[in-house]
């Protein structure tokens, strides 16, 4: 468009260069005029265009704990630039046939912050809004493939059993819909049980568990849940477990309370030691925590570009940095051979075909081995082994669902792996 909009779903909104937060003004004046304040009571800080100060800005709206990078000297991803150009005049096509350019269709999918890892070398770097270098953002559900990679390491060194049922560590989730559930079906997410993650519902119960978190506000009277472990107990099963991909957050928030009953060691500490430091990541992260101090394991971390894009190369060099395993290779490769797509596709995800998902990352099975964490508002971590590959984006699209933006991302990731794969 032309006009300073685009549409989805029927609606219009600011285009990315429209609802730039800078332009916005945003928090800014001492104090922000009201029209320009952002503030966690009012609830409207995840409403767009807000939004687009807000995902860089979380710790400043709701509780969080740290997670420390270590005293140690930040990891090298060397100078970016050589490859800039190359990757701004690509041109790919979309999936509703629209001829593209990669740098004209950032603001199209409202992209933060963008970069691009080639051979481990940092060959393409970009920030827009309210995000830089040092600023760390918010990953949503990209947080998922983080814990679960933990998880999977804990199985594969014997702390967890992955055949185990969940009230085998968890007694409180006995008679819910986890009663007969296993550690594996949470980390693939074939679990039955009443739960939306429609979030375009204000009704669903991902809004119930965001309120029971402490990661939206409480109307007045509220009387529900009041933390994460509150939460959990009261869902109730639907449908079969084991047969059919079903995307649901509350899956992860019960395998990173397993993960803390089991080892004692909070989220928080676990990233720290077994990734933050040894990645040599160039600043602190943090997790939101719920009203008794708990990490929200589903989609509560954030990071700095930077950072992220550490974790995604560790993954495509299958677990190894700096001549340490810290994630065993046996877990990356197993990541990477998937799950059972005729499951994924019950699920109707028709941008995916052919995808299947896995330890809570998503497999796409494709001519690059492609493997992606992905979060709301256009979060993704994005590793292509046989490209050697990692592109970690930074987004806060106006539409939660990924199926807004995969439109465009799909092909230019697409398209900008092929470019680099022979060079």
């Amino acid at each position: 468009m032309t006009d300073g909009t685009l549409e989805f779903d029927g609606i219009r909104y600011p285009d990315g260069h429209a609802s730039d937060p800078r332009r916005l003004g945003w928090m800014e004046g001492t104090p922000p005029p009201a029209h320009r304040q952002l503030r966690f009571a009012d609830d409207r800080f995840l409403e767009f265009p807000q939004i687009r100060w807000s995902l860089s800005h979380m710790r400043e709206l709701v509780p969080t704990v740290n997670v420390w990078r270590g005293a140690g000297p930040a990891s090298t991803l060397g100078p970016a630039g050589s490859d800039e150009s190359a990757i701004d005049s690509l041109a790919f096509t979309d999936m509703h046939g629209r001829a593209r350019r990669w740098d004209a269709s950032l603001p199209d999918t409202y992209t933060d912050g963008i970069l691009v890892l080639h051979r481990g070398r940092r060959v393409y770097e970009r920030y827009f809004g309210a995000l830089a270098a040092h600023v760390p953002h918010s990953c949503f559900s990209i947080t998922k493939s983080y814990a679960a990679t933990l998880c999977a390491t804990l199985v594969h060194e014997g702390t967890l059993d992955e055949n185990q049922r969940v009230p085998h560590w968890l007694p409180e989730m006995k008679a819910t819909a986890y009663d007969d559930v296993t550690l594996r079906q949470l980390m693939d997410m074939q679990v039955g049980v009443a739960y939306s993650e429609a979030y375009a519902d204000p009704k669903a119960q991902i809004w119930d568990y965001a309120r029971a978190g402490g990661l939206r506000p409480r109307p007045p009277g509220y009387d529900g849940p009041g933390s994460f472990y509150e939460y959990l107990p009261t869902l109730r099963p639907e449908g079969r477990h084991g047969e059919a991909f079903a995307y649901k957050t509350v899956n992860t928030e019960l395998m990173a309370w397993i993960m803390k009953r089991a080892t004692g060691v909070p989220l928080a500490r676990m990233l720290e030691e077994r990734l933050w430091a040894p990645l040599g990541c160039e600043q602190d992260g943090y997790l939101s925590v719920d009203p008794t101090g708990v990490p929200m394991g589903g989609a509560g971390l954030c990071a700095t570009l930077r950072d992220l894009a550490r974790f995604g190369e560790l993954m495509r060099r299958e677990g190894e940095w700096n001549g340490r395993q810290l994630v065993p290779q046996a877990v990356v490769a197993d990541i990477r051979r998937g799950s059972d797509p005729a499951k994924f596709a019950k699920a109707g995800y028709t941008l995916l075909p052919g995808y299947s998902y896995r330890s809570m990352w998503w497999v796409a099975h494709n001519e690059l081995d492609a493997f992606e964490a992905r979060g709301i508002h256009g979060q993704r971590l994005y590793v292509a082994p046989k490209a050697d590959l990692v592109v970690a984006r930074f987004a806060s699209h106006p539409v939660a669902a990924s199926a807004a933006n995969d439109p465009i991302t799909l092909p230019a990731l697409l398209a900008l792996a092929r470019l680099l794969r022979d060079r």
